[in-house]
């Protein structure tokens, strides 16, 4: 994620913080890695000044342990999926009430093909009806042959001048519905402190949350999340993430068989 539209770009900015330049990130965490090993030999137990880092309550998963997966839109619309080791691979659909992601399609059958674990995320906007952006988000995801496993995922990184209050209503209006209406609960994706602020209350939907500073898998759960089940952690050269679950759990999580 991270790359709405143009027209959502400098407003969406705004509320970003927890998602810094490439090269301050990188800079950043390489710091932080070193000043943990350090202090205690053990990589991801320092904590952060910053209001960028999240807190480190506990041990996490040894990375070599977790699934490896691609989080892909129309801004890599060719991507070769045929060609990446990804485990998972969770691509854009929609975005607000009318947009359609162009290389959707492609990218939801090049998936089946691969036949690894896939996915599919809305980009909201909170400043519009979350039912309308919800059943856009279903249209167009049903328009596309489904089968076992399919995750649905709402990618929340916006205010649109909206308060927290106003948001937080929002993503639960947005993920009940899609939740009613497939009978899943959806995904929720965001930053690490904009969950943290405006995801209270939302812990019975899975967390994938993006934190660019953190080492990969060692992130924790913003808000009320016990657990977190994906973490972004680079968007070089492309969205990269890893997940606490395998790619059967991952399925779990999905639309059911038929």
């Amino acid at each position: 994620m991270l790359k709405p539209r143009l027209a959502a770009v400098v407003h969406s900015l705004k509320n970003r913080r927890d998602f810094p330049s490439k090269k301050l990130s990188l800079a950043l965490g390489g710091v932080i890695l070193a000043g943990a090993t350090a202090l205690t030999g053990v990589v991801g137990t320092a904590i952060a000044s910053s209001p960028e880092h999240s807190p480190v309550h506990e041990a996490q998963p040894a990375s070599e342990s977790l699934a490896f997966g691609l989080d892909i839109s129309n801004h890599e619309p060719l991507y070769d999926w045929s060609a990446s080791s990804a485990q998972f691979g969770i691509i854009k659909a929609t975005e607000g009430t009318s947009f359609r992601d162009a290389s959707f399609a492609r990218h939801w059958r090049e998936l089946d093909k691969k036949q690894i674990v896939r996915g599919a995320y809305h980009y909201g906007h909170p400043g519009n009806d979350p039912i309308a952006e919800a059943e856009h988000f279903l249209s167009v995801v049903n328009s596309q042959p489904a089968k076992h496993g399919d995750l649905l995922v709402l990618d929340l990184e916006t205010t649109d001048g909206e308060s927290v209050d106003e948001v937080n209503a929002w993503a639960k209006a947005w993920l009940s519905h899609v939740k009613a209406k497939t009978g899943i609960s959806p995904m929720f994706y965001s930053g690490w402190n904009f969950a943290d602020t405006y995801g209270k209350g939302l812990a019975e939907y899975p967390l994938w949350v993006a934190h660019y500073s953190k080492p990969k898998g060692a992130v924790t759960p913003p808000a009320d999340w016990k657990s977190w089940t994906i973490h972004q952690y680079t968007d070089v050269p492309v969205d990269e993430n890893v997940s606490a679950l395998t790619p059967e759990e991952l399925r779990d999580l999905g639309r059911p068989a038929a």
